[in-house]
């Protein structure tokens, strides 16, 4: 499935999650898709996905309601909610609200549950172009730990592949760019459901449209690297990410794990931005409506790691209410240059703290991103040669704009607690 074709560079979007849960309405996707074309469009950002429980008519927030009747077409395929989805009435599912996306320039996602509808599998209602029914093809056993809306698929009945296919054939009618599958990548109670990631891939190759794959949850195993990197696009190296230091911390750890797995068509994902306004109907992550917690170093630290090593982008605010500060980090540059088209990165130095990541473009220039893990503003001195920079070389701090240089054989710089200090020299 994978093609240099789909994401060919990492997804930058925004997703309704962090600041809506599983309570989005159509009003608040327009909403937030207008703004992106107005603001952001110029700079990269195009994805605007639909998270969660599109098809739940009374979803409140991100605490899931259990067992309760969803919205379901007559072959077991789940369709958007018409009370938050007006545009859905009729039987026109996401087409209409994707084609107002799309009328933007932007792209349109949804997030999926892997598996069957429960609620199908207990009327033993149709699939489509099978004799078999929902009940036939279910995995009572294999099911979600956090959400009762499905059953695993029994992935070697005959009718998986036809399920998936029916599944996809819908949603690239709907005009569908990208879908997020959750409850796959890794588990609490299972190993990662790899056979209904292959039937997933295998659904959008023949559905006849170009479609990124994300798969969630995380932490996916980094031993299974090669079969992401075959069946998806992106896939979650953590469990939900939130604006909370000892979160940003360990995410240090994960990306030298999966150093070296980001290539064009494959992106090992470290979860949505946190960013701005979050929490508006969301409890998850220990908070409710808020203001990112994040100090600005923190912000920073987290757009420079999550772009020197490549992570697709995803915004989780309310992005009609970014304000100067919040938009300034979504519309540097320079910073998303070297997101979009540096190579090589890696962690070139760990030393009390301080880490340090490289990366390279491909005039010549390299990447340095300097983090000060600790609690107390510092100045660091690192040898040039540890930074394969060359002796008095120079360039530019990317968040100030201000000169840099190597003063002889050592880069000298001062970060501030929880901060960065990314550069590009000549």
């Amino acid at each position: 499935m994978n093609s240099t074709q789909v994401a060919s560079t990492p997804p930058l979007g925004w997703n309704s999650w962090d600041c809506y849960g599983a309570a989005v309405t159509e009003a608040e996707i327009r909403g937030n898709a207008e703004y992106m074309a107005a603001h952001l469009k110029e700079y990269g950002w195009s994805y605007i996905t639909v998270d969660i429980q599109w098809y739940e008519p009374y979803a409140n927030s991100s605490q899931y309601r259990p067992f309760v009747p969803l919205v379901m077409d007559e072959y077991s395929r789940l369709m958007p909610a018409e009370n938050r989805f007006p545009s859905a009435a009729g039987g026109q599912g996401f087409k209409p609200l994707a084609d107002y996306v799309h009328s933007l320039g932007l792209k349109f996602g949804i997030h999926i549950m892997r598996g069957i509808p429960r609620q199908a599998v207990h009327a033993g209602t149709p699939l489509l172009n099978t004799s078999a029914t929902a009940r036939d093809l279910a995995h009572p056993n294999s099911i979600c730990p956090w959400n009762t809306d499905m059953y695993g698929v029994d992935a070697s009945h005959e009718a998986a592949q036809g399920y998936y296919d029916s599944l996809f054939e819908l949603y690239a009618s709907w005009g569908v760019d990208l879908v997020k599958v959750d409850d796959i990548a890794a588990s609490r109670l299972y190993d990662t459901h790899q056979p209904e990631i292959a039937l997933i891939s295998r659904a959008i190759e023949r559905c006849g449209r170009p479609m990124v794959l994300s798969l969630s949850p995380g932490p996916a195993p980094v031993e299974y690297a090669d079969f992401f990197a075959q069946h998806a696009n992106m896939w979650r190296v953590t469990d939900d990410f939130w604006d909370l230091w000892p979160l940003l911390l360990d995410m240090f750890d994960r990306c030298r794990t999966w150093q070296g797995i980001p290539a064009p068509g494959c992106w090992p994902d470290c979860d949505m931005l946190p960013l701005g306004h979050i929490g508006i109907r969301s409890v998850d992550g220990g908070g409710a409506d808020r203001w990112t917690r994040f100090t600005r170093d923190e912000q920073r630290t987290m757009m420079s790691l999550w772009s020197i090593f490549r992570s697709p982008l995803i915004f989780g605010g309310e992005l009609r209410d970014c304000d100067e500060w919040t938009l300034s980090l979504l519309t540097n540059r320079e910073v998303l240059r070297m997101h979009r088209d540096s190579t090589g990165a890696r962690e070139a130095l760990r030393r009390g703290e301080l880490i340090v990541w490289t990366a390279d473009l491909s005039d010549g220039s390299h990447y340095v991103a300097a983090f000060n893990v600790g609690e107390t503003v510092a100045t660091f001195d690192i040898p040039a040669a540890e930074l394969d920079l060359a002796d008095n070389a120079s360039g530019l701090e990317l968040w100030s704009g201000d000169s840099a240089a190597v003063e002889g054989k050592t880069l000298r710089t001062e970060i501030p607690s929880h901060g960065v200090q990314l550069y590009r020299f000549n």
